[in-house]
């Protein structure tokens, strides 16, 4: 018996992601040929798989960002972003709060969520490997990059393991 298909009607109007010849499919962006041209912070690059640079995405950004190991970004927030990451490999630190005295660990397997406009520091916690992350944000990858802050204001950094 054949099913039926009729079910199957598009509730919506996604014709804004037509390609040239008017027809709308998945968009597959190959390992190796993500976009780099995207927000960066020193020591931390960030790929984007899915984004507005080279897919008819327009409200939703999704890459990897990798760090190098001990690295530790500038403090920064992603404006109106939401951002979601998943630590693929490595163990990360976030600091967050005022004077960035609170912070979060996270280590392979773990998700996180990070509101908008909330300035932190990532860090990658391995002084030997490196941190692979996947992060999404809505409705693009915004990074705002803000003034450096000493090492020793990071509790709990410099004497890590």
């Amino acid at each position: 018996m054949e099913p039926d298909f009729s079910k199957y009607v598009l509730e919506g109007d996604n014709s804004v992601y037509a390609n040239a010849s008017g027809l709308v499919e998945p968009v597959v962006t190959r390992g190796g040929l993500e976009a780099g041209a995207t927000g960066q912070s020193a020591g931390a690059t960030r790929v984007s798989g899915v984004s507005i640079q080279h897919t008819p995405a327009t409200r939703l950004w999704f890459g990897k960002v990798s760090n190098e190991s001990g690295y530790r970004s500038v403090p920064h927030h992603h404006g109106e972003a939401e951002t979601g990451g998943y630590v693929l490999s490595g163990r990360a630190r976030i600091y967050f709060g005022e004077r960035f005295q609170d912070y979060v660990d996270l280590a392979e397997g773990d998700w996180v969520f990070v509101p908008p406009f909330m300035p932190h520091v990532e860090c990658n916690l391995d002084r030997n490997k490196p941190l692979t992350w996947m992060t999404t944000r809505t409705p693009e990858n915004i990074v705002v990059n803000l003034e450096q802050v000493a090492d020793a204001y990071l509790r709990d950094w410099t004497d890590r393991p």
